[in-house]
């Protein structure tokens, strides 16, 4: 009960334990958490997994990715910025550059927050990891927004564990097999893995179910494959 529920004092788990019929002494309470090297509730650290399930369904992680693009200045690397929702694994490519410098951040941060269509709108907190593209401006943006941003800990990339997935999700399946001449390619390549991600690939974390299935399935005989990116993709459904 301590370590689930940090705020919950003594008194607090003194209570806790007389619902499920225990009649216990809040000394006794503090005697076994001190035991166990549990302190009291203000000083009490909150673990990433309870923070996260406190705020589920109003978290979003963000993080960048980099891609290597043959341009006519030679092999420049690029740099994706991308947006995920953490409990339907919603994702959104909020720009790709090879300068992530203020002035783009700014307009990344300002596309997220839209009131009509920012993807983070919804959204009260943001996970980014500790990287300096995370600009003043950026965060000031978002901020204003009402979009509160968390630092990952520090060398702790499975704090943003469902946006590192997307990664190597993207770079297996897409970006690692393809080589790409200029910005034009990379971005098709972009919008077609997402497109991909969200209708036609089964992800285990949510019951190997589609993000957004089709509205109604057809009940032809007859197997069908969509392909993408030449056939790098696919995707087999029954015809209508």
């Amino acid at each position: 009960m301590a370590t689930e529920n940090p705020g919950w004092g003594y008194t607090r788990i003194q209570g806790a334990l007389k619902n499920l019929g225990h009649g216990v002494a809040r000394s006794t309470v503090a005697k076994v958490l001190k035991a166990n090297g549990i302190p009291p509730a203000p000083a009490r650290p909150s673990s990433w997994r309870t923070f996260l399930r406190a705020h589920w369904g109003e978290i979003a992680g963000a993080d960048f990715f980099t891609s290597e693009v043959w341009t006519p200045r030679g092999l420049i690397t690029y740099y994706t910025l991308f947006v995920l929702d953490l409990r339907s694994r919603r994702v959104h490519v909020a720009g790709s550059t090879p300068t992530p410098d203020a002035w783009f951040m700014a307009q990344a941060a300002r596309r997220l927050t839209d009131v009509v269509d920012g993807f983070l709108v919804g959204h009260r907190i943001l996970i980014c990891d500790r990287d300096a593209k995370w600009t003043d401006g950026f965060r000031r943006i978002l901020q204003g927004a009402g979009v509160r941003i968390v630092l990952t800990p520090v060398q702790a990339p499975n704090a943003n564990a469902y946006a590192e997935r997307f990664v190597r999700s993207i770079r297996e399946e897409c970006l690692d097999r393809l080589i790409l001449f200029g910005e034009r390619r990379l971005l098709r390549a972009l919008d077609e893995f997402v497109a991909h991600y969200h209708r036609e690939r089964n992800h285990q974390g949510l019951g190997n179910e589609l993000i957004t299935p089709a509205t109604a399935a057809a009940r032809g005989t007859r197997v069908h494959c969509r392909g993408r990116l030449g056939g790098l993709l696919r995707y087999y459904h029954r015809a209508a």
